[in-house]
């Protein structure tokens, strides 16, 4: 959606989100493979902190004042925190090769925050 002059019109036109995305379809692949009892656990848990994160960054956009958006992105890494938390147990427990997970859960860190950064300093 971007424009002709290259602006972010919608929060799918912003990289973190994008790469957050996948990171989302990724842990639903990958939590498939636990075990049935496990999916209204662990599973659940992951799957809600993925997509806490996109929808954090996605509501963060929306917001009209800076320090709201702010507030939805430092949310976001939260939920990335605690995302990469279950990551581990789940790597502990059920010896999941969550390496690509864990790597783009960092990448995405780094590029939330560069955007809080740049958000902060419209302040």
């Amino acid at each position: 959606m971007l424009d002709s002059s290259n602006r972010i019109k919608d929060f799918t036109d912003l990289i973190v989100w994008r790469k957050a995305h996948e990171l989302v379809i990724r842990i639903y692949k990958l939590v498939r493979s636990f075990p049935r009892y496990e999916q209204h656990g662990l599973a659940d848990q992951m799957r809600r902190a993925a997509v806490s994160v996109t929808s954090n960054i996605a509501e963060g956009f929306g917001r009209q004042g800076t320090r709201e958006k702010v507030q939805f992105y430092y949310l976001a890494v939260g939920s990335l925190t605690e995302l990469r938390n279950q990551i581990l147990v789940a790597k502990d427990v059920y010896n999941s090769d969550a390496r690509w997970e864990l790597e783009r859960i960092v990448e995405v860190e780094k590029i939330l925050s560069g955007l809080i950064k740049a958000t902060k300093a419209r302040i």
